[in-house]
């Protein structure tokens, strides 16, 4: 079967996307199967996580697979001075797939360029987060029912939202219009605005964040400014209560709208807007499941068909 690594959305055609998201569709209706019996897969997480290692493990597990890894860098042998290579290279000869989150950006693209398995992107410092990305795209197409000309409010840490940066390179074959929602210390980088800039992508920056503001998106998208990417701790006190979404904000929303976010939340969104019908981002949380168990059917060269066609539905 042919192997396919899944380290950035950016390599991913329109095709492509639609061809996965059509996958994890499949998966919600019949998640439990075991189509990956008999694999192995390996989750190397070198930076903390909940949502993402564990929609991993248990993507594999309803697969059928078996999981091996650690959680904390400090529990391998990197602490006795174990270069990255030779982790990925042993772990490579006990799993079929490597899932592997780690703090320096392009670990996974070097990893992926050694490893004789395939290797996931969970995350690599602020550069991508790809399968967060799929996720995303998944739960705004179920919400909006397309992906196109939409209206997406991207609001928060836009420096080091990796998360934000991979929804700008998956979006643009869909033309998009994005709303830049940030303090100056945290705006989005040039490299990305360029980005926009070069593939006809259309948006706007703001300062402000309030009802007006927001009153005509379609999605909007919600960060936590990230504590672990400051060097300068007075900095990030300074930015770390800026915008907070709050239930009366949304009296003017568009019918349409729903907020997501790649959670963890600390004070960007009011608990009282958990129970107002526009926030969607547990159930996108949820739909990590589906978007990650069609990835580790890409990278192991299990196609569309052969999940319409997979007979090891457990109910």
């Amino acid at each position: 079967m042919e192997k396919h690594d899944f380290v950035t959305i950016a390599d991913l055609s329109k095709e492509q996307i639609m061809y996965l998201i059509e996958m994890a569709q499949e998966f919600e209706k019949h998640p439990n199967r075991e189509l990956l019996k008999g694999k192995v897969v390996a989750t190397l997480f070198f930076e903390p996580s909940t949502r993402t290692q564990l929609s991993f493990q248990t993507a594999a597990n309803r697969l059928g697979a078996r999981v091996i890894g650690f959680s904390d860098a400090k529990t391998s042998s990197t602490t006795k001075g174990e270069t990255l290579k030779d982790t990925i290279l042993m772990v490579s000869n006990y799993a079929d797939t490597i899932v592997m989150r780690h703090h320096i950006e392009g670990a996974a693209q070097y990893a992926c360029e050694i490893a004789p398995v395939p290797i996931i992107n969970a995350g690599d410092g602020a550069h991508m987060h790809p399968s967060q990305c799929l996720l995303d795209l998944y739960s705004i197409y179920k919400t909006q029912g397309t992906l196109d000309n939409l209206n997406i409010y991207l609001v928060g840490d836009l420096k080091y939202g990796r998360t934000v940066h991979s929804l700008i390179t998956a979006m643009r074959h869909f033309n998009p219009t994005f709303h830049f929602v940030a303090p100056q210390e945290l705006a989005m980088p040039q490299e990305y605005k360029l980005y926009c800039k070069d593939h006809n992508i259309k948006f706007q920056e703001y300062t402000a964040f309030n009802d007006k503001v927001i009153a005509d998106a379609d999605i909007l998208y919600m960060t936590r400014v990230q504590k672990e990417r400051f060097s300068d701790l007075m900095e990030y006190e300074r930015v770390k209560n800026v915008y907070i979404l709050k239930n009366d904000m949304l009296a003017g929303a568009k019918e349409n709208l729903r907020i997501l976010h790649p959670l963890p939340r600390v004070n960007e969104i009011a608990y009282d807007v958990d129970d107002n019908p526009h926030a969607y981002y547990i159930q996108q949380a949820q739909n990590g499941l589906y978007a990650r168990e069609a990835i580790f059917s890409y990278c192991l060269g299990i196609t569309l068909d052969d999940v319409r066609k997979d007979q090891t539905i457990i109910k």
